[in-house]
């Protein structure tokens, strides 16, 4: 059979309008592992994948009478949607001026959301398939999730959020959280954020880094107890925490509190990556965010000293992030967009660039963008592998993405939900 065309001449070859397709490919990366499949085989129709393995489908998968694949590629690597599992929709990262983020901030609601959602369906055509929000009191999270569940949510990717971030009065987090002085205990609080609509509970239990001293410098909000009552009211009620952490202080109060995922975790050391493997806490670790900083230092103000301060953070930072990877530790990708500089789907992508140029290798990036996330993280679908069952959104290459994770900003082919995108999403647009 001879290999098929272009994209744009496989447009129609791969939609599945009039029943399964059958394509065959030369590489097929799952996302269940790291694992690479020479000459593997997908079928699908418009709601679900139908088989994905080295093995041709059997007969009953196909249309009647099918005896050949629909698309033979053999040049081409076929893998899941990506994951991003750290984003702030509400927030427009492209934006580098600080007045205009400020201003926009204090924008209603009314004026947020469809920003919002515009930045959730451009992700579709960067092969960005689910995202998992990470706080905003202003609710947009919980409104778009719920209009992804809702039958009007075209081609949105999956989304869920844990509405307001809840933080301490006073502390850090106001622009995207709710005091728990609010409710008064963490058994209220959660109990006010899942009557909301909150998918999981997002927890800031410390602040952020002092740029300046190079460290996290300020006691954590919450301690050990306090975090332990939280995840503890969160799982009497089926609800994971995602908690906002840097500094060994503040990881260590997560480790005790046994929460589900560490979010940032920067200056996290070589014994609580051991013990986030061993209590089986996944690992956000957003680059992203703070390698903007040291690549715009200039423009934004920065000392020598502070620069240098940045330089050696991220540096630390890929280090453990190449510790936790040998130790087994389960790293998740999270582009924290929304951030400053932080795009949203093109900042994603570049947050996995940065997680191959610490020392992973491109297939565990690709995996902790897809099936670390799918299988850790309590999503409502089946995402992040190709497996029978799961909705049919992957991405199909003719670049090397599997050494270079760089390689997925290039043009591909992205089938969502029976729809095919070739277009790809226009960097130069804002809004992002």
């Amino acid at each position: 059979m001879k290999p098929s065309g272009t994209f744009e001449a496989l447009t129609r070859t791969l939609s599945p309008d009039t029943g399964p397709v059958w394509v065959h490919v030369g590489t097929l990366f799952c996302g269940r592992d790291a694992s690479i499949w020479r000459d593997g085989h997908v079928v699908y129709d418009r709601t679900k994948i139908l088989h994905a393995g080295t093995t041709p489908p059997r007969p009953e998968l196909l249309k009647p009478s099918q005896t050949q694949p629909d698309a033979w590629l053999p040049d081409h690597t076929l893998l899941p949607g990506l994951i991003d599992s750290h984003t702030h929709l509400f927030l427009e990262g492209g934006e580098m001026d600080p007045q205009k983020r400020a201003h926009h901030l204090n924008r209603p609601a009314s004026e947020l959301l469809p920003l919002a959602e515009a930045r959730l369906n451009r992700l579709v055509s960067l092969g960005i398939a689910a995202v998992r929000e990470a706080g905003d009191k202003a609710q947009i999270g919980l409104s778009l999730q719920a209009r992804w569940r809702s039958s009007r949510r075209g081609f949105m990717p999956y989304l869920d959020a844990p509405g307001a971030a809840i933080h301490h009065r006073g502390r850090y987090g106001s622009f995207m959280a709710l005091p728990m002085e609010d409710h008064g205990t963490p058994a209220a609080t959660v109990q006010n954020r899942v009557a909301q609509g909150a998918h999981r509970i997002k927890l800031l239990a410390t602040g952020i880094i002092n740029f300046e001293k190079g460290a996290v410098t300020a006691k954590p909000q919450m301690d050990a107890g306090e975090l332990t009552a939280f995840v503890q009211a969160s799982r009497a009620l089926g609800k994971q925490t995602m908690v906002h952490c840097s500094g060994r202080d503040g990881v260590e109060n997560c480790l005790a509190a046994r929460v589900d995922s560490i979010e940032h975790g920067y200056f996290v050391d070589d014994d609580q990556l051991s013990r986030m493997r061993d209590f089986n806490i996944a690992w956000v670790p957003t680059f992203a965010p703070v390698q903007f900083q040291v690549d715009h230092a200039k423009e934004l103000g920065w000392s020598d000293t502070i620069r240098d301060n940045l330089r050696r953070i991220v540096e630390g930072h890929a280090r453990s992030l190449v510790r936790a990877a040998e130790l087994g530790v389960r790293v998740v990708a999270g582009s924290d967009s929304g951030s400053h500089g932080v795009r949203h789907g093109w900042g994603f992508l570049e947050e996995l660039v940065l997680m191959q140029r610490a020392g992973l290798s491109a297939t565990r990036v690709l995996h902790s963008a897809t099936g670390a996330a799918g299988d850790r993280l309590g999503f409502d679908e089946r995402i992040g592998a190709l497996t029978p069952g799961a909705p049919a959104r992957f991405i199909l290459t003719l670049t090397r993405v599997l050494t270079d994770v760089a390689e997925l900003q290039e043009a591909k082919c992205v089938i969502f939900d029976g729809t095919v995108h070739t277009r790809g999403d226009d960097a130069s647009v804002p809004g992002l």
